[in-house]
Formats: structure tokens, sequence, C-alpha cells
């Protein structure tokens, strides 16, 4: 498999959609801080189960195309972490919503 056949197997997408997601997240979070409005909160709480959903998928997919390409293990991993690394942003936004209540 070449570079690029890999790449846009799961790699370019799965970036794509860490970053979508941390950035919704960090609208619905200004959002409610700015308004304090419940709706944003109910808002907020029903996009972080579709944002966990979504990327456990794409975690998922990934650690299974790490699994298949050994040749690709760094590249995969990185993105891996990447994936992984909206959960400790989604604790701090959490933490931030709880002590602005």
């Amino acid at each position: 498999m070449t570079r690029k056949q890999y790449q846009s197997a799961t790699g370019q997408r799965s970036t794509q959609i860490a970053i979508a997601s941390f950035v919704l997240g960090t609208l619905l979070l200004l959002a409610f801080l700015t308004t304090r409005h419940e709706y944003v909160l109910l808002a907020g709480f029903y996009y972080v189960l579709l944002a966990l959903a979504t990327n456990l998928v794409v975690l998922g997919n990934l650690l299974y195309q790490c699994a298949r390409l050994h040749n690709h293990r760094d590249y995969y991993g990185v993105k891996i972490l990447l994936v992984l690394a909206n959960i400790p942003i989604a604790f701090v936004y959490l933490k931030i919503i709880i002590n602005s209540l």
C-alpha cells in the first residue's frame, strides 16, 4: 500500500473529525459562557454524546488500521493520539462549566 493510499484510508479524515470535534466543542463552550442559557448546555450535552460516538468509531478504525498495516504504525499512532486528545479537553471544559454554575 502506498503512502497516499493509507493516508486516504483513514488518516486525513480522522484528523478532520478530531479538529472539528474540538472546534465545535469550543464554540459550544464559549456560547454557554457568554449566554448562560440552559438550551446551549443541553445542546452541548447532546453534542458530547454524538462526538463521543463518532470519535469512538474513528478510534476503532485507526486501531484496526494500525494493527493491519505494521509498516505505518507511527503514522497511525499520531492519528490515534490526536483523536484521544479530545478526551482531556472535554474534561477541562466540563470542569469550566461546573465551576461557572
